[in-house]
């Protein structure tokens, strides 16, 4: 029995030892693992928080960027405005002086107008003033007169093209042009919108009325188009 008992004495001993051994195992494998967890917890947070920190910094980069490309966006749009700007003048500009050339009688014209033509008038043997019933140089400035105020681009007489230096001088039957005599009748020619041309002249108590109330015979007609050459020496 003692025998006995010594055996279970020292197999306890030995489970005890040996439960002791797997218990410190134990802890120290729970022990390691946590560490190991905390080791992973951290560097993950640290890993997360930097990737954050990045993408702070892109998207305040990415607004720089977006306000530098607004302002450049901005600047390319008045530059385009001011380009823009500078077309028109300059195509208001070629405009103005091609429209002065043309009174000028530098270039040459063509388009759809009107041809006034002023004659004189029946003889009348009891008029004693033959001057009554003959076209005067005061006639004719009428009719260019009105023919310019009322837009027309180009006007002639007898088909010499007048100017802006031009001038009208009356001699007996016949009239001066620049230098140019021109017997009656005078034909007007004007280029310019006919409908506005024809309604100036025949506007009541206008140019017509007036000249043919100094028994100048007045006609009128409409053409679809007329040109002029340029004025020699212009």
């Amino acid at each position: 029995m003692k025998k006995v008992r010594g055996k279970h004495v020292i197999l306890s001993l030995v489970c005890l030892v040996l439960g002791y051994i797997m218990a410190f195992s134990y802890h120290l494998t729970l022990v390691e693992n946590k560490h190991k967890n905390k080791q992973v917890t951290g560097s993950h947070y640290e890993r997360t928080l930097d990737l954050r920190n990045q993408l702070i910094y892109l998207e305040e980069e990415n607004r720089k960027l977006q306000r530098e490309y607004n302002k450049k966006q901005a600047k390319v749009l008045q530059n385009e405005q001011e380009l823009s700007k500078g077309e028109e003048a300059y195509s208001s500009i070629a405009k103005e002086a091609e429209k002065f050339r043309m009174y000028l009688g530098k270039v040459k014209v063509k388009g759809p107008g009107i041809q006034v033509s002023l004659a004189d008038g029946d003889y009348n043997p009891d008029e004693q003033n033959i001057n009554n019933y003959l076209v005067h140089e005061y006639h004719v400035f009428k009719v260019v007169n009105e023919l310019y105020v009322s837009g027309a681009e180009a006007v002639a007489i007898n088909g010499q093209r007048l100017s802006a230096k031009s001038y009208i001088v009356c001699n007996g039957p016949v009239i001066t042009v620049d230098g140019k005599q021109h017997p009656a009748p005078f034909v007007i020619s004007a280029i310019g919108d006919p409908a506005v041309l024809e309604s100036a002249l025949n506007m009541t108590g206008g140019v017509r009325d007036q000249i043919v109330n100094d028994n100048i015979v007045f006609t009128l007609e409409k053409k679809d188009s007329i040109h002029f050459n340029p004025i020699l020496g212009s």
